[in-house]
C-alpha cells in the first residue's frame, strides 16, 4: 500500500516508538483530534502520544487508505491493551508542505 511519506513515517514511528521521528512528521502548527480533546502543536502532539503509549501500550498497522493529496484516510488496525482491542479506526490526515497539518482519528 502506498502512503505519502508524512504519513508513512508517523505509522513507522508509531511502530518503531520514536517520539522524535514522530514528530518530525508534523508540522509546528499541527493539531491532533482524539478521544475529544484537540493537541495542538508538535509539543503537545509528542505528549499526547507518549501518553497513549504508555496507557495503551498500542500499535496502530494501515490495512488500507483512501484519498490523495491534501486529504488522506488511513483505516488501520489498532491492537493494545485497551477494552475492544483489537479495533478498527479511521486516521485522517490532512497534508501540506510535506507534512502532517492535521489528524484526526475516528
Amino acid at each position: 500500500m502506498e502512503l505519502p511519506s508524512a504519513v508513512n513515517a508517523y505509522f513507522e514511528a508509531d511502530r518503531g516508538d520514536d517520539a522524535e521521528a514522530l514528530g518530525r512528521a508534523f508540522r509546528a502548527d499541527a493539531a491532533v483530534r482524539d478521544e475529544g480533546a484537540v493537541h495542538q502543536g508538535v509539543e503537545a502532539i509528542r505528549a499526547w502520544w507518549l501518553a497513549a503509549k504508555r496507557k495503551y501500550r498500542h500499535v496502530a498497522e494501515p490495512i488500507g487508505v483512501t484519498g490523495t493529496g491534501e486529504k488522506v484516510s488511513v483505516r488501520a488496525r489498532v491492537s493494545g491493551r485497551f477494552p475492544g482491542s483489537p479495533a478498527t479506526l479511521d486516521f485522517v490526515f490532512t497534508l501540506a508542505d510535506g507534512g502532517i497539518v492535521g489528524l484526526d482519528i475516528r
